[in-house]
């Protein structure tokens, strides 16, 4: 070893090494990234560590490296693609099951693989909340049958903050689907023996009626046509994300999907009414009606189905108030720990924002604050004028922020009240420092489209409908709202069935357009999402990658035709292909300095020399 090597990059080395040995690839690159890993074509991108190796640290790294070396060594691409499933659900459950027979075969015949990836697997369940959920909801269907096949392929038990999920299902999934998961053990080494079988438990929960494969494309589209539920071509799930305990993420094309994978960081994690009492429409803007520029029919226009049951709504008429008492205290409670980091953190924030605040005066005024230095003189001579003075506003106290947190279903647990606890400490900080903050969080009022889908249905399914779900934009805070008026509306968040989709780009209009409604010089928006826009509605009626063309569109307007500045946080997903200037995280619990230290960032800059008056609206 070379003693002038750095520990982080010893650990690179080391790491690299190791994922070559298992994945039986010694001629694969591998690269280190903020971003967080993925598998390439011939080449692997591992989050590189920050800061001095810590046991923790270096155990999540190991446990991630081998994960995607099993996912190598174990995986046939290509067959994978010819039984995979069409649907987004039975896709999801059978890229889960793929990723734990490729782990436990690694696991079963090396002891140190199996603790590297019992370390992630259980800090995947404890950020993930898994202990604290008391009911079933199907979109962690993925996550149990993944944990339950764990359970039968492996020696390992299961993490103690899965069981309790686990056991919520056991009973019901035992019964459907207990002689397929008794038969996993069987045929793990066999992909193909082992895709069958998964593919009989999908049918036998009934996600799959009529056991599409994408390589039947004639009676795919029939389905899909007869049932937007049923089916789904491999081009309308653009960004399958892979969670830590195995979903795939590809970005899948018109024939066939490509085997890049991302890991959710998640696997990560450490320890009706506008703001302003004005009502205010939800859905798509009269530009977003012109999207895309060069459609070549009016049925490829971004769209809603119908604007009749979208809602904005404050966070207060969501509950009641003995509620949201009782979901802050919840929140406090969870994050007691991070309070005090995040709050040294903006402490730090707000003495270089206040740095920045040279205080300047205007003397010998006749009316304003008495200044102390002429009392002398209003004592001599009361009749005086000129003993008043007033504070100069800065170009610095001239700046709105406006904070739009995703809440969608996979932002539950550990991500979303760590958003929410920070959200809270920067509004604070920053009202501190005099600068206005609103909070905005966007998801919809129903899983698989709502009444918006129930109206198309009763007019015949129209082809190429639109956004076919109810938008539910919630102002948490608005940016008049003094913090300690809207503290206990956060605590909103970690509401049980509040999380649902996501339509990112919808949302983003919606917060960029109340910010152009302020009359503060410098307006900016930060967006913390923990993926891509996914409405399972929409994306089974139109083209797949229509949710992700329109926020790409929304974000290429804000970015180069407004004057709005923006900025994006990723948690556990690499926002950096959607937003100029953004940053993902790994760990959920990195969020309060990535704010603070974002905000820094924006705030050391110069002023747009753009107004509000200048802000160029589309055309």
């Amino acid at each position: 070893m070379d003693q002038s090597e750095r520990p982080a990059d010893l650990l690179k080395r080391v790491t690299a090494a190791a994922l070559k040995a298992v994945s039986r690839d010694p001629d694969l690159e591998v690269h280190y990234q903020a971003s967080g890993a993925s598998i390439g074509d011939g080449a692997v991108n591992l989050p590189s560590p920050s800061g001095p190796p810590s046991a923790e640290g270096i155990t999540k790294l190991r446990g991630v490296s081998d994960a995607l070396a099993l996912r190598l060594r174990h995986h046939d691409a290509e067959l994978h693609r010819r039984l995979a499933p069409a649907g987004p659900d039975s896709h999801a459950v059978f890229e889960a099951l793929e990723q734990a027979r490729c782990e436990t075969l690694g696991a079963n015949r090396m002891a140190g693989v199996a603790e590297n990836l019992g370390f992630v697997l259980a800090e995947k369940c404890r950020a993930k909340g898994y202990a604290q959920v008391v009911e079933k909801d199907q979109t962690m269907l993925p996550e149990v049958l993944s944990l339950l096949a764990r359970e039968r392929l492996g020696d390992q038990n299961l993490p103690d903050d899965a069981k309790h999920l686990v056991n919520l299902w056991r009973e019901e999934l035992n019964r459907k689907v207990g002689q397929q998961l008794g038969q996993l053990e069987k045929c793990a080494a066999d992909q193909e023996a082992y895709g069958a079988l998964v593919r009989d438990m999908i049918v036998a929960l009934d996600m799959m009626t009529d056991a599409q494969t994408p390589s039947e494309p004639e009676n795919q589209q029939d389905s899909a046509e007869d049932d937007p539920e049923q089916g789904q071509d491999e081009n309308q799930n653009p960004d399958a994300e892979m969670d830590a305990d195995g979903a795939l993420s590809s970005e899948q094309g018109e024939t066939e999907m490509s085997e890049d994978m991302e890991f959710s960081q998640d696997a990560f994690d450490d320890d009706v009414m506008a703001g302003d009492g004005e009502e205010e429409p939800a859905g798509p803007t009269d530009w977003d009606d012109r999207w895309p520029r060069n459609a070549p029919s009016d049925e490829l226009l971004y769209k809603a189905f119908t604007l009749a049951h979208d809602e904005i709504v404050e966070a207060e008429a969501l509950c009641d108030d003995d509620e949201l008492t009782r979901l802050r205290a919840q929140l406090d409670q969870q994050l007691s720990h991070l309070q005090g980091v995040v709050s040294k953190l903006a402490n730090r924030l707000q003495r270089r924002l206040m740095a920045k605040q040279t205080r300047s005066w205007d003397f010998d005024l006749e009316e304003g604050l008495l200044d102390a230095a002429r009392l002398s003189r209003v004592v001599t001579d009361p009749l005086h004028p000129l003993s008043f003075k007033q504070e100069k506003d800065t170009d610095f106290r001239d700046t709105v922020v406006s904070l739009l947190i995703d809440n969608s279903g996979s932002m539950r647990g550990r991500p979303i009240t760590v958003a929410a606890m920070s959200a809270d400490i920067l509004a604070r900080t920053l009202e501190r420092c005099g600068v206005k903050v609103e909070i905005l969080g966007f998801t919809t009022r129903s899983w698989k489209g709502g009444q918006s889908r129930e109206d198309w249905v009763g007019k015949g399914k129209p082809k190429n409908p639109g956004r076919l779900n109810d938008l539910r934009h919630i102002v948490y805070k608005g940016a008049d709202m003094p913090w300690r008026r809207a503290r206990r509306n956060l605590g909103l968040m970690l509401r049980e069935g509040l999380l649902k989709e996501n339509i990112d780009g919808e949302a983003l209009m919606w917060a960029h357009n109340r910010l152009l409604g302020r009359p503060e010089q410098r307006r900016i928006l930060m967006v913390i999402s923990d993926g891509a826009p996914v409405d399972d509605a929409t994306l089974s009626a139109n083209p797949g990658n229509y949710l992700e063309k329109h926020l790409r569109d929304v974000i290429q307007f804000i970015e180069t035709r407004s004057d709005v500045e923006l900025t994006a946080i990723g948690i556990g997903h690499d926002v950096t292909r959607y937003y100029r200037r953004a940053v993902t995280i790994v760990d959920a619990e990195e969020l309060g300095g990535t704010m603070m230290a974002k905000l820094a960032e924006l705030f050391e800059e110069d002023v747009p020399a753009t107004t509000r008056g200048e802000a160029r609206r589309p055309h």
